[in-house]
């Protein structure tokens, strides 16, 4: 169904779910809204169905699933911020065939995520989370035994984007050697080098760390091959999807000090709330430090992300641009002072564009800027006008009415 919207930003609701940082709330309101409705956690499913059929903005983290049954009943929604760096929460093909962008934070997040990643590669090292464990038992293993500085080792880095290389610099900073593998050519930075392949990585790395997106390729990448091609002893650190590694493998390897230790911050399936309790195969071995999936949860990271996500969102319901969205034809645009601007969000298919020109002419309205971009679902034109407003809405529905058209929107 064609859906069309055009209201005061005093009428523009925007939903803020699980506790999205303040600076997100004080972006929107500088920037002229006032309807924010602001929740520390998630919804529960129905109250969610609810919240989102009068959101025409709404922000989110990783908890809250947008499938394409929630999608269906956001008549309203006009774009989606995720407040972190994954989008897998939300139905990406859904949302776009619905008109919907996506926006989200892949580089406010990184250095936390990089900083816990050295953090952890340093108390592995050293052996540090068997001696607390030890201690909080009672027990003194005062030894130097299986304790080792960084320094002079290697850390393998799967997945070299923006934690990766993060990691790397870091990891460079404290005299350790970087190795990295990525499935497409990465310039290095500084002195890492690319690894021959991930199974030379594996076997030269004294610490490996992962840092890939999920994807049907990487989902059980890290299997029980690759932990039994990993250097006698080495660590593991798994700071990207829980998806990713076969943890009853990794747990095995580390029973048996095949694996030294490893570091965990996310899981296949995790707790939705405090309320629940978080079972893992991992729970119990002294040799491996559990977080619950907090590498990009600092303050800091958390203030970065509202203020970037909350811009992007501002920026697209002002202006129409959709640059950086992660599932819609990205637009860079220029203020439109002078002229109203329509936007029309439409299914890539033949003809769509020479019909809404046909109706500029037939309306004797004259184009002072016309933006384009596709992709293969979906087209995306921006359209500034010189023209009353009445025009424009007139316009505008006429627009509406084009087959294939999936939203039409006046900025002004």
């Amino acid at each position: 169904m064609t859906l069309t919207t055009s209201f005061p930003k005093r009428d523009i609701r925007v939903l803020l779910l699980e506790g999205i940082s303040q600076t997100a709330v004080d972006a929107f309101r500088a920037a002229g809204y006032s309807s924010i409705e602001v929740h520390d956690k998630s919804l529960p499913e129905a109250e969610l169905a609810r919240a989102i059929a009068d959101a025409h903005l709404i922000g989110i983290r990783s908890r809250t699933q947008l499938d394409a049954e929630v999608l269906a009943q956001a008549r309203r929604l006009i774009a989606v911020g995720c407040f972190c760096i994954g989008t897998n929460q939300v139905d990406l093909q859904a949302a776009e065939l619905a008109g919907i962008p996506v926006f989200n934070a892949p580089y406010s997040n990184t250095r936390s995520v990089a900083e816990l990643v050295i953090a952890e590669a340093i108390l592995l090292m050293r052996g540090v989370p068997r001696r607390n464990a030890e201690c909080h038992r009672g027990g003194w293993s005062k030894s130097a035994a299986g304790s080792h500085e960084v320094r002079g080792k290697t850390i393998g880095i799967v997945g070299y984007g923006h934690i990766g290389t993060q990691v790397g610099v870091l990891a460079e900073a404290l005299g350790m050697q970087v190795l990295f593998h990525d499935v497409e050519a990465k310039l290095s930075l500084g002195n890492a080098r690319a690894a021959a392949s991930l199974q030379d990585l594996l076997a030269h790395s004294d610490i490996v760390s992962l840092h890939v997106p999920e994807t049907p390729a990487t989902q059980g990448m890290f299997g029980a091959a690759e932990i039994a091609a990993m250097k006698p002893g080495a660590h593991l650190i798994n700071a990207s999807r829980g998806t990713v590694v076969d943890i009853d493998a990794l747990a095995a390897a580390l029973r048996d000090g095949r694996v030294g230790g490893a570091a965990v911050d996310v899981f296949p399936v995790e707790p939705k709330g405090r309320d629940e309790t978080f079972e893992s195969p991992l729970r119990g071995l002294d040799n491996v430090i559990l977080t619950p999936h907090v590498g990009g949860s600092t303050l800091e990271a958390q203030d970065n992300i509202g203020v970037e996500v909350a811009a992007k969102l501002v920026r697209y319901s002002d202006n129409g641009s959709t640059l950086s969205a992660v599932n819609f034809p990205e637009v860079a645009l220029p203020g439109h002072e002078g002229s109203l601007r329509i936007l029309h969000i439409h299914r890539n298919v033949p003809g769509v564009l020479s019909r809404a020109n046909d109706l500029f002419r037939e309306h004797g309205i004259n184009i002072d800027g016309q933006f384009l971009r596709t992709d293969s679902h979906v087209g995306y034109v921006v359209i500034d006008i010189s023209a009353t407003v009445e025009q424009a809405h007139d316009l505008r529905s006429a627009l509406a009415g084009i087959p294939g058209t999936l939203r039409t929107r006046v900025l002004y």
